[in-house]
């Protein structure tokens, strides 16, 4: 089935990054999933933004989130087009091959445990400290994709214990990162972001294609929620409807 194109019947207006510069440029990692290329849809639809770069395992340049040499070799090309006033980082897994969400401790398995942490948690965290420096200091946003049941608060289900835990040490990630560099980015501002049941191949094992949201809505909102925060926020943890979320 075809999808719709940008700003068609079939999908939400972009949402216009009214506090990013005239002619800011975005950075997309995870461009190649459901929801990263929707990012990418929808910065392109934005026509205050000058140039949206997505990077994945598939682009020019190739970024592998579980290759730090990739990572440092993908921000030292896009370092030539510094600064960025955007960056996204839409990757993550939840599920493949030998690899599904656990329901009970019977089911840990060691090896798809540090798949999960490390393509969740040590990749963007890799990606933070070769881009983080390369963005805007007067203004600039970077928004990580992280979820609800990474919420140690909101925990009452139990299971899932690799992406619970890897999405846990991400949002510690984001909020260490966003203290660090508060102190020589004072206008970045950083966040953890919980963008819901979205109709991507993630969820597609768990009813998502019934149960979620068109790609395109949700790149939407949560544009529309990291536009909308201030310095003071960097650090924080937001739902796609810019709710707070706890730890």
């Amino acid at each position: 089935m075809s999808q719709a194109p940008p700003d068609s019947p079939g999908h939400p207006s972009a949402h216009t990054m009214s506090s990013l510069p005239e002619g800011y440029r975005a950075l997309v990692v995870g461009a190649g999933g459901g929801l990263g290329a929707a990012f990418c849809d929808r910065l392109r639809a934005d026509p205050r933004c000058e140039q949206v770069l997505g990077l994945g395992r598939h682009s020019n340049p190739p970024l592998e989130l579980m290759d730090s040499a990739s990572v440092q070799a993908a921000a030292l090309q896009a370092a030539g087009q510094a600064p960025w006033h955007l960056l996204v980082v839409a990757s993550g897994i939840l599920h493949g091959p030998g690899l599904r969400p656990e329901k009970r401790l019977a089911d840990l398995n060691a090896d798809a445990f540090h798949r999960v942490l490390a393509i969740n948690t040590v990749g963007p965290a890799l990606v933070l400290r070769h881009f983080a420096p390369l963005m805007d200091r007067q203004r600039s946003l970077v928004g990580l994709l992280s979820a609800k049941v990474g919420s140690i608060g909101d925990n009452r289900l139990g299971g899932w214990y690799a992406y619970r835990a890897s999405k846990a040490a991400l949002n510690m990630v984001v909020k260490t990162a966003a203290i660090e560099m508060a102190r020589t980015h004072k206008g970045l501002v950083m966040a953890a972001l919980h963008p819901g049941t979205v109709r991507t191949g993630l969820s597609d094992p768990f009813n998502g294609q019934t149960l979620g949201r068109d790609p395109q809505e949700a790149a939407t909102q949560l544009l529309a929620v990291l536009d909308g925060l201030k310095a003071e926020d960097s650090g924080c943890f937001r739902a796609y409807d810019d709710s707070e979320l706890p730890w």
